[in-house]
């Protein structure tokens, strides 16, 4: 698989990246440790080298299966993990605290069963605790060898800049797909200005681009996506309309939906390195595809346009999770 710098940090990793967050949390069952591991390993033997999770994953067993599942080829990869959350549970408070980024840096280290943490994102932006400081705090553990790059996820304009005005920053994570497309307001020019990467998450908009969603479609009662407005079953129907159009264009190209909007998302620019999750070997596989689909500046410009047209119903978060993006 090719590969691709985030921004102007140096951190070079492949084209497409793994989600795991899937594996351990938010959709569902857990995945059995076995076919999790080799679902990890099978995706490193495919080219994939930039894996993601988070402390709050689980909470704390997506980081263990990572570091056992990528233990053998630990040089050879990128690994992603996140601070942020009181306690590192996702359903609590903020915390980005200088001594709770410690704490996290030190547990996910052991957890990972690594000395160093390749990327080191906030999970989200903590309104109680400067932006600087906590840039400065990721500035020594950098220095003490700790991480080596850091991040922002989900972050404004305004923290993206004041946080890369104290130490650079090297990507951010956020939503971004064909089934959302705010970023390119306002934080893709931004990033490009100021050299950072970025690493979209759900870009295949939780699983709706795939075409395996439709309205009929029932969900684990632990999965995520039943409080999610956009995924209610009416908005599922209204927004079938972009799956449709994403299934005509695959036809054309002997592809799959998915392939189609990975595609698209890899053209926008050379520094997007999207990390689709799955649990699924035939779907990692399926994923990995589109990492060598060719669409031209047509087939690009005629997707944005047609899909542009397409209004997508429901919002991405219910409010209260929404109070906690773009600060």
């Amino acid at each position: 698989m090719e590969k691709r710098k985030l921004g102007n940090s140096g951190l070079e990793v492949s084209a497409l990246g793994l989600g795991c967050m899937g594996l351990s949390f938010g959709y569902g069952p857990v995945t059995n440790k076995q076919e999790a591991v080799k679902l990890i390993r099978a995706a490193f033997e495919t080219g994939v080298t930039f894996f993601d999770t988070a402390e709050c994953y689980g909470p704390f067993t997506n980081e263990e299966l990572l570091g056992e599942a990528l233990l053998p080829f630990r040089d050879k990869v990128v690994i992603a993990t996140k601070f942020g959350f009181q306690d590192g549970d996702s359903k609590k408070g903020l915390d980005s605290s200088p001594t709770r980024i410690r704490t996290v840096a030190e547990a996910s280290l052991k957890r990972l069963k690594t000395d160093y943490i390749d990327l080191f994102y906030q999970h989200r932006v903590d309104p109680n605790i400067p932006i600087e400081e906590v840039a400065g705090t990721i500035r020594d553990l950098i220095s003490e060898g700790k991480i080596r790059h850091w991040g922002l996820s989900e972050a404004g304009i305004g923290t993206i800049r004041s946080a890369h005005a104290v130490q650079p920053v090297a990507a951010l994570q956020s939503e971004y797909s064909l089934f959302f497309r705010e970023p390119e307001k306002e934080i893709i020019p931004t990033l490009e200005e100021l050299g950072i990467g970025f690493v979209p998450f759900s870009p295949l908009g939780k699983g709706f681009l795939t075409g395996a969603i439709n309205e009929s479609t029932k969900f684990d009662s632990t999965d995520f996506r039943n409080i999610v407005p956009r995924f209610s079953e009416e908005n599922r129907k209204a927004n079938q309309a972009l799956v449709d159009l994403l299934k005509l264009i695959a036809a054309e190209k002997d592809a799959t939906p998915a392939q189609i909007a990975l595609a698209w998302l890899l053209a926008q620019k050379s520094w997007i390195v999207p990390i689709p999750g799955t649990t699924k070997l035939h779907r990692l596989q399926e994923n990995i595809g589109a990492a060598t689909l060719e669409l031209s500046v047509e087939d690009i410009q005629q997707i944005s346009n047609a899909t542009s047209k397409i209004s997508i119903q429901g919002a991405r978060y219910p409010e209260a999770l929404q109070n906690r993006v773009g600060k």
